[in-house]
């Protein structure tokens, strides 16, 4: 399967929160092969912590869909999701998680904690280092640009 597709949507996305001065995440959820939820990092300019990429992605889903259940829907994240979106997105029953960079120091899928190995009602599937270096780039130039 091509994801790139979606995660060029979602590196849009990412690049609108660059030229926002955000940390440059993006997400797109799918079903059935069309774009139901969009997403961005905007935690500075809503000025709150649940303002990820991924949540905000997720409640557009919900809406366009009437619904709090994802289950046949996949999310494309430029970043590792943390630990408050893989739980958001447990909850959701979302299908799969298709996602670019690995996150280090957040990363709840599989490099600070496999949460979505633990003993939840729901385990998504995962596909990782989609589109990674792209997807690793445009946060290492934020980061610079912030120093």
């Amino acid at each position: 399967m091509d994801y790139d597709f979606y995660m060029k949507e979602a590196l849009r996305l990412a690049k609108k929160s660059f030229d926002e001065m955000e940390v440059p995440v993006g997400a797109v959820v799918v079903l059935d092969g069309k774009t139901v939820g969009v997403g961005r990092n905007m935690r500075e300019n809503k000025k709150s912590v649940i303002s990820h990429a991924e949540i905000e992605a997720i409640n557009d889903a919900c809406k366009n869909l009437n619904s709090w259940r994802l289950d046949n829907c996949d999310l494309y994240v430029t970043l590792e999701p943390c630990p408050m979106c893989a739980g958001a997105i447990i909850n959701a029953r979302i299908n799969k998680v298709i996602y670019g960079a690995k996150d280090n120091q957040m990363g709840a899928v599989s490099s600070v904690i496999s949460m979505f190995d633990l003993d939840f009602c729901h385990r998504p599937k995962v596909v990782s280092g989609v589109m990674e270096e792209e997807c690793s780039k445009i946060l290492k130039e934020f980061f610079k640009k912030l120093r």
